[in-house]
């Protein structure tokens, strides 16, 4: 079934990694055996053989670049403009891509619905360029609303405004507190631009703060449920709903911690933990009962963002494993067309009502 991916950090992996995503993943995990600088070397999940394999002609593809202002201990910048050259370097890398032939921008109505034509037509998958939307995961590196802008013009079409920790426009995960001036200065501009708000990695306070002084597309490409694993990483059930009343599509995210309760990471194991993909199904069915319907879910896999094996179903050995949730849903009794709406209808009427209107 065609799929769509609505989050992966392709770039990320290319230039951090220092992976050659098109390469197929079993060459890929070959070259790193040995090496130990990440912990999930010789781990990978993702590359662009396995997504054609597993049918995923579309995925929201990140940049990402973290500024982190003196005292912060997490990894990132230590200015805005070294993050914004950090997005650059990234872009130049799906450029690139796209030169050659592997991947192609998908940024209006127009070019979405010719890629899905192609993808759902009779060309052998691996022919195929695997389509991307652009994202910026946290916008620290957007150094002045004009750098939005910019971005805007070379295809950025969703922007999380902030990621881990405290942030420059908000607060994320495990952070606390408002967006402020900048932030609301953010939002008036994405929604000039007809940018989508990603409200994944929000904390709660930003949360809220964000959906009350936003009013374009919103959707969360990859969370999952608090009810299910109590942190602020997940949605509790009232913002759940509050999105679901916005329209929006929340994508099921396959990082294990996030998945099962109880996870520690860099110790537990996904089969020790019973993490399959189960699991996931689990939290989108939640969200299905708040919401009464199965309009409101889809994949935002997060799959190689910064973890791969041996943090991620153990039922799983490439992304192109998500071809096995249709047989999942179908056992819980979901009907094959609320099944294609989940692998890749749900993110098409998301854009569909978003891009009708281009941005200015």
């Amino acid at each position: 079934m065609f799929t769509i991916d609505a989050h992966l950090d392709l770039s990320m992996n290319a230039l951090e990694w220092n992976r050659d995503l098109r390469l197929p993943v079993a060459q890929i995990n070959q070259r790193e055996n040995g090496l130990t600088d990440k912990p999930d070397r010789a781990k990978a999940t993702v590359a662009l053989p396995e997504l054609r394999k597993g049918n995923i002609g579309l995925v929201v593809a990140t940049q990402i670049a973290r500024y982190v202002a003196p005292g912060n201990p997490l990894p990132g910048w230590h200015s805005q403009q070294q993050a914004w050259a950090q997005t650059q370097g990234q872009l130049a890398w799906y450029n690139a891509m796209e030169e050659e032939g592997e991947m192609v921008q998908i940024a209006d109505l127009d070019a979405l619905e010719q890629h899905v034509r192609l993808w759902m037509g009779n060309t052998a998958a691996d022919k195929k360029p695997v389509g991307y939307i652009l994202s910026l995961e946290g916008a620290d590196s957007i150094v002045g609303l004009q750098h939005l802008e910019k971005a805007y013009q070379y295809g950025l079409r969703a922007v999380g405004p902030a990621h881990y920790g405290p942030g420059v426009y908000a607060q994320g995960t495990d952070a606390a507190g408002f967006m402020g001036v900048k932030g609301h200065a953010l939002l008036k501009e994405m929604e000039r631009l007809n940018i989508i708000l990603d409200a994944t990695h929000l904390c709660d306070d930003s949360f809220w703060e964000a959906l009350e002084h936003f009013n374009g597309p919103v959707w969360a490409s990859h969370n999952n449920v608090r009810a299910l694993v109590h942190h602020n990483r997940q949605y509790s059930d009232d913002q759940l709903k509050a999105l679901i009343e916005r329209g929006a599509v929340i994508g099921g995210a396959l990082d294990a911690w996030m998945m099962v309760p109880g996870w520690v990471r860099g110790q537990s194991e996904p089969r020790a933990m019973n993490c399959n993909l189960e699991v996931v199904v689990d939290h989108l069915d939640h969200i299905c009962q708040l919401a009464g319907n199965a309009d409101h879910i889809g994949m935002g896999s997060d799959l190689d963002g910064a973890f791969g094996k041996e943090q991620c179903p153990y039922d799983l050995e490439t992304i192109a494993d998500l071809q096995k949730l249709p047989a999942l849903f179908k056992k819980r009794g979901y009907a094959d067309a609320d099944i294609e709406k989940i692998m890749h209808g749900n993110w098409l009427r998301f854009l569909r009502n978003a891009w009708h209107h281009p941005g200015k």
